[in-house]
């Protein structure tokens, strides 16, 4: 085990009984604790902590983005922190190293796992540090990245040969499954599957009811992939209609921000069946109506994070409670509504949330 500074963190109290209270603070107030004292720090990035507050049950929902400088292209991890006037903002994690350009991002629990060209990592968010891990066994490209359970899935393809055919050259690819344990810290065999060409095409990929739904920028190129019997088939065509991007699954439903439309729209598998999400009218049309991209992101228990661009060179996001009626009806509150990068030198390549 871990063991923190000789010195008592609060002098009159043992440390145990001072991690015990320190475990009970929300998370958002860590960053003010660690300038108390340098035990402090040492203590809010001390694995000890983060234990504890797992074993009390208290873990919150803590979200991050990856962002993209426009003048540097440097690509970098943000924290969204509540500050003291109750706004949030995305602050810079400068304890974390720039990431890759081509990199895949996926979270576990209290991690964030980064999958480039070859190499891997884990982002540990409780301490905010890297750590490699075991290179991906296959060189593939065009990844889509999930978790189910506690494994990652990585799909990519996976480029074999070229040869002449009809006084032409064409390319033979092989789709290819790799998957990551994150328990072991190990790489499962790699499962092929031949001539299946997807490539750049796919334009987003979530899990619903542990299947993998993998959405094409062309609907015959849209699939889902079923791990437990490693089985391939077309997407639902309900599901294929709509051009969904940028999106998130809260409680098996997947939700996306319609555009053009000017809705939050959610698919439910069983009854393969879109709808609306009612209550989010002002918001949509007003707030978010010169965005041109958005990404929704699952935030807690029935609850999801829109980020959008509000037509002003910022990144703004609103956090939205949603719960369903009777009837079948979704409905969403919005809980806040804040602009949290204003210099508008950014874009929002990921968002990810983990549990800390």
């Amino acid at each position: 085990m871990e063991q923190l500074p000789h010195s008592p963190l609060i002098p009159s109290l043992p440390d145990d009984v001072t991690v015990d209270i320190v475990a009970r603070v929300p998370r958002s107030h860590y960053p003010t604790l660690s300038l108390v004292a340098k035990n402090f720090k040492k203590l809010i990035a001390s694995p000890k902590l983060y234990k504890r507050r797992s074993q009390l049950g208290i873990t919150q929902h803590r979200l991050y983005a990856l962002l993209r400088n426009r003048h540097t292209g440097d690509f970098s991890f943000y924290i969204l922190h509540r500050k003291l006037n109750d706004y949030n903002r995305l602050v810079i994690v400068r304890s974390l190293p720039l990431m890759s350009s081509g990199g895949s991002y996926v979270p576990v629990g209290s991690k964030v796992y980064v999958f480039n060209a070859l190499d891997a990592l884990s982002v540990d968010c409780a301490s905010h540090t890297v750590q490699r891990i075991s290179d991906i066994p296959q060189r593939m490209s065009y990844k889509v990245v999930n978790v189910i359970g506690k494994k990652i899935y990585v799909i990519g393809d996976s480029f074999c040969h070229v040869f002449k055919e009809d006084g032409g050259w064409s390319k033979v690819w092989k789709k290819v499954v790799t998957v990551f344990d994150t328990e072991t810290q190990l790489w499962e065999p790699v499962l092929v599957k031949d001539d299946m060409f997807v490539g750049p095409l796919w334009s987003d990929s979530v899990v619903m009811e542990d299947k993998i739904y993998m959405k094409g920028y062309r609907n015959h190129h849209s699939f889902v992939y079923e791990p437990e019997e490693n089985k391939w088939e077309l997407m639902d065509e309900v599901l294929n209609s709509k051009d969904w991007e940028g999106a998130c699954v809260v409680d098996d439903l997947l939700y996306y921000h319609d555009l053009s439309g000017k809705a939050l729209r959610v698919f439910d598998p069983k009854q393969s069946r879109w709808s609306v999400v009612n209550g989010l009218e002002e918001l949509l049309a007003v707030e978010t109506a010169q965005s041109k991209w958005s990404k929704a992101v699952k935030c807690g228990e029935k609850k999801l994070a829109l980020f959008f661009h509000d037509g002003k060179e910022v990144i703004c996001c609103a956090e939205i409670a949603l719960v369903r009626r009777q009837g079948g009806e979704i409905w969403g509150k919005m809980e806040s509504c804040d602009v949290v990068i204003e210099d508008g030198l950014f874009d929002v390549v990921k968002c990810v949330a983990v549990t800390v």
